[in-house]
């Protein structure tokens, strides 16, 4: 089984994070990148659904699939020492300022390229929180999806999923190809051991241009994302409270403070 989990690196979420004046894109080389939280639950589903594969004695190789400056190689190595056999970096300048669109439609000639029999993705970036690359990538690949899932079985060519909802859970199935997310609660990403991070140094990555992957480079970066920051502002600084004094009518003060502030 050919497995790609996608990862990316975003920046780290304790950091300041500010755009760029010259094109209000998220300036990545100000702070620390790190691996998206949830695509380390995505590494830790396909390190098991291989490990399980493997057990029935049938084959599976897990790829990472990353795509981002020469920075994100970072977090490929870190994927690689949870586990992950190999790895491929779509890598070229002309993917700067990229939206969503507009990287599901790169992303999904890599994975036309070096093929797969299932695609997991984290829920949503940390640093976007868009939540719909599964959805346009499975579009733009003509298989299913099945999305949010908190557990995953594949059963021969069958993948069914188990997805929360306030009133229980939904049971969903589908047939491979196809490509899953998951969410925080599918399982407790394992950490990279001293001969993970070791073995992680002699395994492949493969670095992709646009030409390399076919990708049309109108179609990516500033000029091809149908979607633009228009304009933006610095956050204020933060602003002492109202300090309300109890005298007896606190209670009254309070709503009426909420009450100005349009809360109630």
């Amino acid at each position: 089984m050919n497995i790609v989990v996608l990862v990316k690196q975003v920046p780290d979420t304790w950091a300041e994070r500010k755009l760029k004046d010259a094109d209000a894109t998220l300036d990545r080389a100000s702070v620390d990148g790190l691996i998206n939280e949830l695509d380390e639950y995505a590494i830790e589903e396909g390190l098991q659904i291989a490990e399980a594969q493997r057990a029935a004695g049938n084959e599976a190789e897990v790829t990472i699939l990353t795509m981002g400056p020469e920075k994100a190689a970072e977090s490929i190595r870190k994927a690689l020492s949870m586990g992950a056999d190999k790895a491929v970096h779509l890598l070229d300048d002309g993917l700067a300022g990229s939206d969503g669109l507009s990287t599901s439609y790169a992303l999904a000639q890599v994975l036309g390229q070096i093929g797969f029999d299932l695609v997991i993705a984290g829920s949503e970036s940390t640093d976007a929180r868009m939540g719909v690359m599964a959805a346009m990538l499975a579009e733009r690949l003509g298989v299913p999806q099945v999305s949010l899932a908190n557990k995953v079985e594949i059963d021969g060519t069958a993948i069914r999923i188990r997805r929360a909802s306030e009133d229980g859970y939904f049971e969903v199935e589908s047939t491979l190809p196809a490509v899953v997310s998951v969410v925080e609660k599918t399982n407790e990403p394992r950490y990279p051991s001293f001969k993970g991070i070791m073995a992680a140094k002699k395994k492949p990555v493969q670095t992709m241009s646009l030409a390399d992957a076919g990708i049309d480079p109108a179609l990516v970066g500033l000029g091809g994302a149908a979607t633009e920051v228009v304009d933006h502002t610095q956050r204020p600084p933060r602003q002492a409270g109202t300090v309300v004094k109890d005298e007896g009518d606190g209670g009254a003060k309070v709503a009426e403070f909420l009450a100005a502030q349009k809360f109630i």
